[in-house]
């Protein structure tokens, strides 16, 4: 198997990005407004936004992402870090292309002064929680959500 690369998503990876955002997406039966994705793409290799991702990478062709978010927290005086989408393409899973998305996220929020990096799956997610148990402590929570129209 040819080495696997692990960097910053760039504004010229937007035609790999697209079918891998897609995939998550489907994945958990979301679909978003018009145009979402293009702002969502755009925040993310802007520059200018506490927000953005890196791909992994294999023979030339992205096989997965992750995006993560650097707010502020009201537990700590450093900010923290959520690592917000993590996919990998199906016919990649299990060969550390996850593994090493989240440990550049780790370690850009290291580097950026970040006190913690988390992030939330669904109970149903069997798969990617195998491999989040082996990298991270559960936390017990539970997530709720109320939507704003």
């Amino acid at each position: 198997m040819t080495a696997l690369t692990i960097r910053p998503l760039a504004a010229a990876d937007r035609a790999g990005w697209d079918p891998l955002w897609q995939g998550y997406l489907t994945f958990y039966k979301a679909t978003l407004p018009a145009g979402t994705d293009d702002v969502t793409f755009a925040r993310l290799t802007g520059g200018t936004e506490p927000m953005g991702g890196f791909v992994a990478e294999r023979e030339g062709a992205l096989i997965g992402i992750v995006h993560w978010v650097i707010h502020r927290s009201t537990w700590n005086s450093r900010d923290i870090c959520y690592l917000q989408d993590l996919f990998t393409a199906p016919e990649a899973r299990g060969t550390g292309a996850g593994r090493g998305l989240i440990e550049a996220v780790r370690q850009m929020a290291q580097a950026k002064g970040c006190f913690r990096v988390y992030w939330q799956t669904h109970e149903s997610n069997a798969q990617a929680q195998a491999l989040y148990d082996k990298v991270a402590d559960r936390s017990g929570f539970i997530v709720y959500r109320q939507p704003l129209g």
